[in-house]
């Protein structure tokens, strides 16, 4: 699975309505001790990143995640833009990720999020 397959799966992760599904959509892309980090909570393991998507996902029913950049990668860190897009098409948040690749490749070992685009200095 390149980057970016990886990458995608990782936002139906966070898309899927079903938590089973949810559960395996993660499990095929995440590594065992990865950690999620992002301005609102600190995360460690699956379990913790899955009851996490599941509290937001009641926050916002039938929104989904998608990644809205190419994935740019070197020595195996990536970033790519995302938005939360509701089921009206409305956008419900942006940001930026950096994910760190497990050393196969093919799993996040670590991903951390800012929202909203970057500021400029002035």
């Amino acid at each position: 699975m390149s980057t970016t397959e990886t990458i995608d799966r990782y936002c139906q992760a966070w898309s899927h309505p079903d938590p089973s599904r949810r559960e395996r959509l993660l499990a095929e892309v995440w590594a065992a001790d990865a950690s999620y980090t992002d301005p609102t909570v600190r995360l460690e393991g699956a379990d913790a990143l899955l009851a996490h998507i599941g509290k937001v996902q009641a926050g916002r029913p039938g929104a989904r995640v998608v990644r809205t950049t190419d994935v740019d990668e070197h020595h195996g860190i990536a970033r790519f833009g995302f938005q939360a897009i509701g089921t009206d098409g409305a956008i419900l948040r942006e940001g930026i990720d950096v994910a760190y690749m497990a050393a196969d490749g093919t799993r996040i070992d670590r991903i951390i999020g800012f929202f909203g685009p970057l500021k400029t200095s002035a």
